[in-house]
């Protein structure tokens, strides 16, 4: 049974990404490409990576999703739904070569690996004791290779950044679009529970698949449904605090960081502190990741409400 499953997973998620680039509607296009990051998350979890499979959902087919959508909306294209049809067949036919032979070079490598002479899930369990948490992937992110998510933070935070110092400089406006009731009434209904959810996957990271990027992501997911219903100026108002959240995480981290070189090591967090030490981090950048995250839909979007 297990077998039937995964083979109709698989073909589901090929037909799905067939779709979404054969298809002329570029609705559909983007309606196919947020099912298939749903069914990608379900392989994930499939394949026994339920921290992935979290962030595949929230991020690949939730944050993105949206963004595309409200890509065609900006854009006008959702009145045209032939336009991916006027491509030149020439250079459609190139693109399906190119994603072709990168997707047979990608099987050989997988298959032709060589195999790793140092193995690091062993390595992981042996050094587990001196983690602080009990959850494998937590214990490498935070601690064990903690200075490769600080700089992946580092990256998000500049990337928002440059977008605010090259975005044009306009006045902010009060919308008259009038607000749809059923979507507002359902934002005030999931927020909260959105809310509750990201503060349980913040406090299950210590020793189950939870953690700040799970938790960032579900707490972005609730500031664009607040924006869609118009009620983000409600619940959270532009400012200085704001800004100061933005980059509150990666200072937070950096800080620490820069404390725990002084004792002779990057990260090395002392075994008895190390537990507190994570959740602190994972706290901040739980704030300064939602943030981020949703200040990159709200600016790619062109929409109000950025700080």
């Amino acid at each position: 049974m297990s077998l039937i499953f995964d083979t109709l997973l698989v073909a589901t998620l090929l037909w799905s990404a067939w779709r979404s680039l054969a298809t002329s509607d570029l609705v559909h296009a983007v309606v196919m490409f947020i099912v298939f990051g749903l069914l990608m998350s379900l392989a994930w979890a499939r394949l026994g990576a339920p921290d992935i499979a979290l962030a595949e959902a929230a991020i690949g087919a939730g944050l993105t999703g949206a963004l595309l959508l409200d890509a065609l909306r900006v854009s006008n294209q959702t009145a045209q739904p032939g336009s991916l049809a006027k491509i030149p067949a020439l250079q459609r036919m190139a693109v399906l070569l190119i994603s072709t032979v990168l997707a047979i070079g990608l099987i050989i490598a997988v298959l032709y690996a060589p195999l790793p002479s140092i193995q690091l899930p062993s390595m992981v369990e042996a050094n587990m004791a001196q983690s602080g948490v009990t959850h494998t992937v937590t214990a490498v992110l935070l601690n064990f290779r903690g200075y490769d998510t600080l700089l992946e933070v580092a990256v998000l935070l500049l990337a928002l950044l440059g977008m605010l110092a090259v975005a044009p400089a306009r006045p902010v406006s009060v919308s008259h679009v009038p607000i749809d009731p059923v979507l507002a009434t359902l934002a005030r209904l999931l927020v909260p529970l959105m809310i509750l959810t990201a503060c349980y996957l913040l406090w299950a990271g210590d020793h189950r698949p939870g953690g700040a990027f799970q938790a960032a992501a579900v707490l972005a997911a609730a500031g664009v449904l607040l924006h869609l219903a118009g009620l983000l100026q409600a619940w959270i108002r532009p400012g200085q605090l704001l800004r100061l959240g933005l980059s509150a995480g990666f200072v937070l981290f950096l800080s620490l960081a820069a404390i725990l070189l002084t004792e002779g090591a990057l990260l090395r967090y002392p075994p008895v502190w190390a537990g507190a030490l994570i959740l602190l981090i994972e706290a901040g950048l739980t704030l300064s990741l939602s943030l981020i995250l949703a200040g990159l839909f709200l600016l790619l979007s062109g929409r109000r409400g950025v700080p």
